[in-house]
């Protein structure tokens, strides 16, 4: 398939979309982005490449360090790591203390903030240098020695985090959180500001487009069932309160950050991820988001099965 002759009609579609979605401000860090930054890469699964745009340069990838954190907290802990989180959609925003309170400082799944915020906890009680160590599982996924954490963006998180302080207080308080606050809030952060570039997302997902195995070195990452697991967590959770519309529309498993980018799997296929920093009200790439769904609509490849292929792209 001519992956970038299609990248091309997708920018061409979207070029007047820079003007929807604001970037991220709460984060004083993501608020410098550029909004008409726009890059698109897909690797498939025999390991050929395409690309569109600025696909080279690295952003913040915010939330979708979770989906990575979750992986190495699975394979040191296994099922156990059920005990504490769940695997439910939340059907509400992603810093939500609301449902947390409801649900006894259970987090309702590893994908909102409470959720990743647990699974940090659990990384510090089986790592012994968790920085260093999840750091180095990043880059032999990606094959990039160079990913590293953007101090700067942890230190500007830290100073506006009051919600994810509220968080982990609340589940310290019903005993789900068996280390220091702050030092668990600090790794947090720190895995929020990873800086990664679309090329990096693409191949760093490699693995759960390949049955669990890391192409790169045929490394098993995660067992088949397991590799499963994740790819549900990530349809079903990976978009907060968007997520139903995001498997509505673009039909694949995927994980947005609020730096704007989107990293989505097509199973036994390929692995792509975009960069669009204007977000939408939900805090996903709204650029991003759209790109995908003609993506997936143009190729006939989403996990619901084949999709009619528009004469004419339409925007709604």
């Amino acid at each position: 398939m001519k992956y970038n002759e299609i990248f091309e009609k997708i920018a061409a579609e979207l070029k007047d979309y820079d003007q929807i979605g604001q970037v991220a401000t709460y984060i004083p860090a993501l608020a410098k982005a550029n909004p008409n930054k726009f890059g698109m890469y897909l690797v498939t699964r025999d390991e050929h490449s395409y690309y569109h745009g600025d696909t080279d340069e690295t952003f913040s990838i915010q939330s979708i360090s979770k989906v990575l954190s979750l992986v190495y907290a699975f394979k040191l802990v296994g099922t156990d790591l059920w005990k504490r989180v769940g695997v439910e959609p939340s059907g509400s925003p992603f810093n939500s203390l609301v449902q947390l309170e409801y649900e006894q400082g259970i987090p309702r799944n590893p994908l909102i903030n409470a959720g990743a915020i647990v699974i940090c906890d659990i990384l510090i009680s089986e790592l012994e240098n968790p920085y260093q160590d999840f750091i180095k599982f990043l880059r032999s996924l990606a094959g990039n020695p160079d990913i590293d954490y953007c101090k700067t963006t942890a230190e500007s998180e830290k100073e506006c985090g009051f919600k994810n302080h509220a968080h982990i207080n609340l589940m310290k308080s019903y005993g789900n959180i068996e280390n220091d606050a702050e030092q668990v809030l600090d790794f947090y952060f720190h895995l929020c500001s990873i800086e990664m570039s679309c090329k990096d997302l693409a191949q760093t997902f490699m693995f759960l487009a390949n049955g669990g195995k890391n192409p790169l070195n045929n490394k098993r990452i995660l067992t088949a069932q397991e590799t499963k697991r994740i790819n549900s967590i990530m349809l079903l959770c990976g978009f907060y309160d968007e997520a139903g519309e995001f498997a509505f529309r673009v039909g694949l498993p995927g994980k947005s950050g609020v730096g704007g980018g989107i990293v989505a799997i097509y199973p036994d296929q390929y692995s792509i991820a975009v960069w669009s920093p204007g977000l939408n009200s939900k805090g996903n790439s709204s650029k991003g988001i759209k790109a995908l769904e003609l993506f997936t609509t143009i190729t006939q490849s989403n996990v619901f099965g084949p999709s009619p292929i528009f004469d004419e792209l339409e925007y709604e």
